[in-house]
């Protein structure tokens, strides 16, 4: 594929780099801005503000952490819709809640700006290779306009519904991700509590098929003590939260889930830069296994 069409994008931290680098080796040209006003490595340049980066680009890729950051990369004379021409195409990657996704689909409209949601399931290594799975909102024609960029960032799009869908659907997906990892932690903890040799438990738990791959690779990486962040607990933490707060707005019941967000809110108390399956290695230490 050529093309010369340029993707400004809002963040770029440890998964947008990755997606840059994989559409800059297509062909796009990447301008980028971080929130902090840090960053910059030579090949993508770094502009001032949200609003010159939109200005500047052909498609808006953002990639904030949080509902916070999202408000203040998209709002206001420097944000990024200040800089965007009608029907420019904004692709919002971030995790976030389903109200913030609503409101800056409505902010988008009263700019004739096309809004997709669309966060990503995949972690660093998955961004990396461009194997992500895009979990995108938006009608028909949006997608159309999207999906060369999905292609190249992702293995599989899934096409959620509507506008908002893809916030929900990844909601889901990291409940049930953050959920799995958490009764893996304390099954761990239990085990290594009652005197299973350690490296044998956690050999075994590679062998058996009621792990998830994704659970499987953080076992090995705990069984080393290795919690590089390629999902840090503070995140994992908070999409917990917004999933908790979500169910509540709709009176579904989730008491599983809440116990998983103190668990999680633990993991993020002790290392929150690290990697969410650091509560394995949290759980370890409260059990005071040394072997």
């Amino acid at each position: 594929m050529s093309t010369t069409q340029t993707i400004g994008f809002i963040g770029f931290g440890a998964m947008a780099s990755r997606m840059a680098a994989n559409l800059v080796h297509i062909g796009y040209q990447a301008i980028a801005y971080t929130p902090s006003g840090k960053g910059g490595n030579g090949s993508v340049p770094f502009l001032k503000s949200a609003a010159e980066v939109a200005q500047k680009s052909d498609i808006v890729l953002v990639c904030v952490p949080d509902d916070e950051a999202l408000a203040a990369a998209m709002y206001g004379p420097q944000g990024a819709l200040a800089g965007m021409q009608a029907n420019g195409l904004l692709l919002n990657t971030s995790s976030v809640s389903p109200e913030a996704s609503a409101a800056l689909l409505e902010a988008g409209q009263a700019k004739n700006v096309v809004v997709i949601d669309c966060p990503v399931s995949g972690s660093t290594p998955e961004a990396e290779a461009g194997n992500l799975v895009v979990l995108a909102g938006g009608d028909d024609a949006a997608m159309a306009r999207a999906k060369p960029i999905f292609d190249c960032i992702g293995k599989a799009t899934v096409h959620a519904g509507p506008s908002g869908s893809g916030t929900r659907l990844k909601l889901v997906i990291n409940g049930i991700m953050g959920a799995g990892l958490a009764a893996v932690a304390e099954a761990i903890a239990y085990g290594l509590a009652a005197g299973l040799e350690r490296n044998m438990l956690f050999d075994a738990l590679d062998e058996v098929a009621v792990i998830s791959p994704h659970h499987k690779r953080k076992i090995k990486a705990a069984k080393i003590g290795d919690f590089a962040p390629q999902f840090p607990s503070r995140l994992m933490q908070k999409d917990m939260r917004l999933l908790l707060d979500a169910t509540a707005r709709l009176a579904v019941p989730t008491p599983t889930l809440a116990a998983v967000t103190q668990q999680l809110s633990l993991g993020r108390r002790a290392a929150p830069e690290s990697d969410y399956s650091a509560l394995i290695g949290v759980m370890e230490q409260i059990v005071a296994n040394d072997a």
